[in-house]
């Protein structure tokens, strides 16, 4: 089977159960920012090898597979989404990000001021990652907000990872020799 089908060339694409969708459709632009987000993690666990964020990053990844299935389901196929095998973003994934955050946290990590961008490779990586997780939320919230007034998984899973983002880049910059505050 080729990867091109040829069914986008009228300016649709498809969405999970069969559904299509114009490609400017919010709910597309969600899944394009988080498809983003997880391409700039790659970037950035890619320069992180033999590390603990190495794995971190394939953990965070994975999820953002899930939450890219679930903004790819309209509203009126949340019942079928959520009996389906489909890999699902759960209240636990957050759990784990708040316990890495708490980690770095404790582990005397301390800063002061503005973080600048770019003392590594590696946390220019993990930086450019969290404003793409930003964005991404921004999509997020702006579907969410069309069609509930509570937060979903997926606002408050991209919002913990932002920081968990942060404090990694901060982490990665803390080694000697890396200047990482202006």
């Amino acid at each position: 089977m080729s990867i091109t089908t040829k069914t986008g060339d009228s300016g649709e694409t498809g969405l999970l159960f069969a559904k299509r969708t114009r490609k400017d459709d919010p709910r597309i632009t969600a899944c394009g920012d988080v498809d983003e987000l997880n391409a700039s993690i790659g970037l950035a666990r890619a320069n992180l090898q033999d590390t603990s964020i190495h794995s971190r990053l394939e953990t965070i990844q994975k999820a953002l597979i899930a939450l890219m299935g679930e903004l790819a389901t309209q509203s009126e196929d949340k019942a079928q989404y959520a009996a389906s095998s489909f890999a699902k973003l759960t209240a636990g994934d957050t759990q784990q990000l708040e316990a890495w955050i708490a980690e770095y946290e404790s582990g005397g990590l301390t800063f002061a001021g503005w973080a600048l961008p770019g003392g590594t490779v590696a946390s220019a990586h993990l930086d450019m990652a969290r404003t793409v997780c930003r964005r991404a939320e921004r999509s997020v919230v702006a579907i969410n907000a069309a069609e509930s007034n509570e937060p979903s998984k997926g606002i408050i899973y991209l919002n913990r990872l932002s920081d968990l983002l942060w404090l990694m880049a901060r982490f990665v910059d803390s080694k000697p020799g890396s200047s990482q505050l202006a």
